[in-house]
């Protein structure tokens, strides 16, 4: 970090409450990434409140996994072998935390590049006192590349990416081959993908591109029920009262057969 940011970071910490955000700058942070010509996402800078950036500081060393280009042992991660879930690109990491509370007996892996979502996510796991959530702050895709075992993942969840509304920008959207190709890859048999969108298109792309995905079943005709454990967000709250639907897939990997 700069001394000029660190500097304006001081400086808005003497005026600001805890309640109040502070500026946060996300300069150079694209040094910290692969060269990949395509991403899914864009590094926005943020805001984070006092609290968002305290636990930054004083939680990234403890619930953070840097990334590294070495296959993870989950049992040595989470000290136990129980399933893992991994939610690709938790936002603010509100429902993520509330999952993992209900789900004492599970693991979750949260993704994200959004560092005000970080450190709120590092708060929710410091005030619940979880000890089954991990995060790696880094690119999905390239962690699933190096980090990820294949058939190891029990579950992703992927709710409200980034749906690139414009046409040129469609190459940039996750949830399509060889992205979905990959997912399945690192799925565990019997495992799922769950992914929720408030883009009509995006969806109707998504549920495509999933059906045409080897090793993966749609467990339903076409979109999913909404499946009520699923808290819903802000984010979301804010797309239906725009008067937008919210489109709901889960597909299933195949079950190896005996």
């Amino acid at each position: 970090m700069s001394q000029d940011v660190e500097s304006d970071i001081a400086s808005s910490d003497e005026q600001a409450s805890s309640d109040e955000p502070v500026p946060f700058s996300n300069t150079n942070l694209e040094e910290f990434f692969f060269k990949r010509s395509i991403r899914t996402y864009v590094i926005r800078a943020g805001r984070m409140t006092e609290n968002e950036r305290r636990s930054y500081e004083e939680l990234h060393q403890v619930w953070c996994i840097p990334f590294e280009h070495r296959t993870l042992n989950f049992a040595d991660v989470f000290g136990n072998t129980n399933p893992v879930t991994m939610e690709i690109g938790f936002g603010m990491g509100q429902a993520t935390a509330e999952i993992a509370e209900r789900n004492l007996d599970m693991n979750y892996l949260g993704s994200e590049v959004h560092v005000p979502g970080v450190g709120r996510l590092l708060s929710e796991i410091k005030k619940k006192q979880l000890k089954n959530i991990f995060i790696i702050e880094h690119d999905a895709l390239e962690i699933l590349e190096s980090m990820i075992p294949d058939a190891s993942i029990s579950a992703f969840h992927i709710f409200f990416p980034d749906p690139w509304p414009k046409k040129k920008h469609h190459k940039r959207r996750l949830m399509q081959r060889p992205h979905t190709e990959l997912l399945a890859q690192k799925l565990a048999p019997g495992g799922y993908i769950y992914f929720a969108t408030d883009w009509d298109e995006y969806a109707e792309s998504a549920l495509e591109e999933l059906q045409a995905t080897e090793g993966l079943h749609n467990k339903y005709a076409s979109y999913a029920p909404h499946q009520e454990w699923r808290p819903r967000t802000k984010f979301e709250q804010k797309g239906i009262d725009a008067g937008r639907e919210i489109h709901e897939l889960f597909f299933e990997k195949d079950e190896e057969e005996s």
